[in-house]
């Protein structure tokens, strides 16, 4: 089962909790100076060790740009790993909630990514095939720099630790500048919902640590839970706080959402995102008894690419993706 369609913890903030350690073989350039024999080699080597482990293979040479977009909304690939013009692999593990992009920036990608607030359970996940990796095969470590990696950034531990938060008070109140300001001045980063280099959307962040050097995993982790715990607290004590005439407006509007994804004839991304951010925030609230997990699954499946390869006939125009759309979302939240 996937990911998103899994009942996580604190559901009502957290959407999913992702560790991800970039390695690099150390024979090998690194994939910036690797031509394709090499990187065909490493996606050879890599592999025959995941797929001996449980993991199942996706050639991007041989899938459509659809497909492959559809594993970017899953969260499994990168927007970036989708452009490489280099032989590349991704290894999936779905049961286990793993996966490995192989030659993206660096030679391994490898993450554990669950649904809702699960950071150590994510890092025991990753850092399990990760240790079986670093039995068979050498990665490239300097004793004072670290595991070495294509960009700078990431030297050191080279983890990443991302938490997928859903702030709708925060982001209303106007707070979200000044707390990414602060993060920053903490070395962690808040980021849009597929990483560096996106936009947030339907008030969605993920907050993720910046500094991977100088810093072990276990106080990276430390760092990163208590900073999301925080923050976690902070928009439930908004949510708890309002009253009067902005309640009355928060309700309103919730309510609204809900009609709109009830009766919505069509329905584009983007607002999908934004009305299902208020039934979430609604369902903490009791206005509504919609699950918290449908609502997840909803943020993968009515994207377009997802959406699309989950029909027989895929839509061809915009418009048909949006009935399309309207159509799910009102079957998997209301039944109809």
């Amino acid at each position: 089962m996937a990911w998103y369609h899994i009942p996580g913890n604190d559901q009502d903030v957290v959407i999913s909790t992702r560790v991800r350690f970039a390695r690099n073989v150390a024979e090998y350039p690194f994939v910036s100076r690797l031509d394709a024999p090499r990187a065909r080699e490493i996606v050879n080597r890599i592999g025959s060790i995941l797929e001996a482990n449980g993991f199942s293979r996706i050639d991007f040479s041989d899938i459509s740009r659809s497909t492959a977009q559809s594993l970017v909304e899953k969260h499994y690939a990168s927007p970036g790993f989708v452009r490489e013009s280099l032989p590349h692999a991704l290894f999936l593990n779905e049961p286990c909630n793993l996966s490995a992009m192989v030659c993206e920036e660096d030679h391994i990608r490898l993450q554990c990514i669950l649904s809702g607030f699960s950071l150590q359970d994510a890092i025991s996940g990753a850092g399990k095939i990760e240790s079986q990796l670093d039995s068979e095969i050498s990665f490239a470590f300097d004793p004072r720099l670290g595991y070495l990696t294509g960009c700078p950034t990431n030297l050191g531990t080279a983890m990443r630790i991302s938490v997928m938060l859903c702030l709708p008070m925060l982001t209303v109140s106007g707070r979200m500048d000044a707390l990414a300001l602060q993060l920053g001045q903490m070395g962690l980063l808040l980021r849009g919902i597929y990483g560096e280099g996106t936009a947030s959307a339907g008030c969605m962040y993920q907050l993720s640590n910046r500094i991977t050097m100088g810093l072990s995993e276990e106080e990276i982790l430390e760092r990163l839970h208590h900073v999301a715990t925080e923050i976690i607290t902070l928009e439930r004590q908004i949510r708890t706080n309002i009253s009067g005439i902005e309640k009355a407006k928060l309700t309103d509007r919730i309510r609204r959402s809900e009609g709109i994804l009830r009766y919505a004839h069509t329905l584009t991304a983007s607002e999908m995102l934004e009305r299902l951010t208020d039934l979430r925030l609604g369902a903490a609230m009791g206005l509504n008894d919609c699950r918290v997990e449908v609502m997840t699954s909803l943020l993968v499946e009515g994207m377009p690419a997802t959406l699309s390869s989950g029909v027989d006939s895929p839509p061809k125009q915009d418009i048909d993706c949006e009935i399309l759309r309207a159509k799910v979302v009102k079957a998997q939240l209301f039944g109809a």
